[in-house]
């Protein structure tokens, strides 16, 4: 491969990235194809060979595999961890979560718990705050898995009905499907909490549900709430075939439900960050 070659690719490589960070959907995509284009150029002037172009960008579709079949194959689902009162996590760790923590008491949210649980390598850390005159909660979500850690924001709001409102922005497409009963409205993470709020008054505006057809809520129940769902949308999963429990009791993904996070994978890789 020859010099001129290696600019060749790093410049689309260059490009694609910049076209990434445009924040315009239409050239974000053009920015996906300049990642497989990158890679068929690659292989097709590191080899001579075209084929091995199109062998390269077959990898942004078969690497997850390996992921999926040697570590989350293995993950048992913590359907009998409750949530319990936990010490939040050291500034090191979460350096955002008292700026969080003030912009939502800022906006009328009284503190009600700090909950987590942990099972295998995994840890999950709630703050959980109630606005009792709208009745809607706010969670700060930190969720940690070996080496790598986010978090994300999520509003609720209860229906008497059972329905549950949320707006949340949860970075990534999910891996689980979503329980009937659950109604989302998805924001980027770019917006504050404030922004974020006006956007779940207006999602529960444009669906006509009005403070007084939301259920009432004890702050002292909310972390029992917050596990009932994730039982149910575990319970949901099972029926659906994403999920099974084993010979030992414990719950793990199918290999349909591999195949699901899979494509839900690829709506990441494609989608505009």
């Amino acid at each position: 491969m020859s010099m001129a070659d290696l600019f060749l690719i790093l410049g689309v490589f260059a490009l694609s990235v910049a076209l990434r960070t445009t924040g315009n959907l239409v050239l974000g995509k053009i920015g996906v194809l300049g990642y497989l284009t990158t890679s068929f150029l690659a292989g097709w002037l590191l080899t001579g060979w075209w084929p091995m172009g199109l062998i390269f960008m077959s990898f942004w579709l078969v690497w997850p595999w390996y992921e999926l079949i040697t570590r989350v194959r293995k993950i048992a689902m913590p359907v009998n961890t409750e949530l319990r009162h936990k010490t939040p996590p050291h500034r090191e760790m979460f350096p955002a979560l008292d700026d969080l923590t003030g912009e939502i008491e800022g906006e009328g949210f009284e503190h009600a718990a700090d909950l987590g649980r942990e099972w295998d390598e995994a840890r999950q850390f709630f703050r959980v705050f109630h606005k009792p005159d709208e009745r809607v909660q706010a969670v700060i979500c930190l969720v940690e898995q070996e080496s790598f850690a986010f978090y994300y924001l999520r509003l609720i709001s209860r229906g008497a009905d059972g329905t549950i409102w949320t707006t949340w922005n949860y970075p990534f497409a999910l891996n689980l499907k979503l329980a009937p009963e659950w109604r989302t409205n998805s924001e980027d993470g770019s917006k504050s909490f404030p922004q974020l709020l006006d956007s779940h008054r207006d999602f529960l505006a444009r669906k006509d549900v009005l403070t007084a057809e939301l259920a009432t809520t004890d702050p002292e129940k909310l972390g029992g709430q917050l596990h009932a769902e994730q039982a149910a949308q575990i319970a949901h999963n099972v029926t659906a075939g994403i999920l099974a429990r084993g010979k030992d009791g414990a719950i793990r993904y199918t290999w349909r439900g591999l195949m699901f996070i899979w494509f839900q994978f690829l709506r990441d890789f494609v989608r505009l960050h």
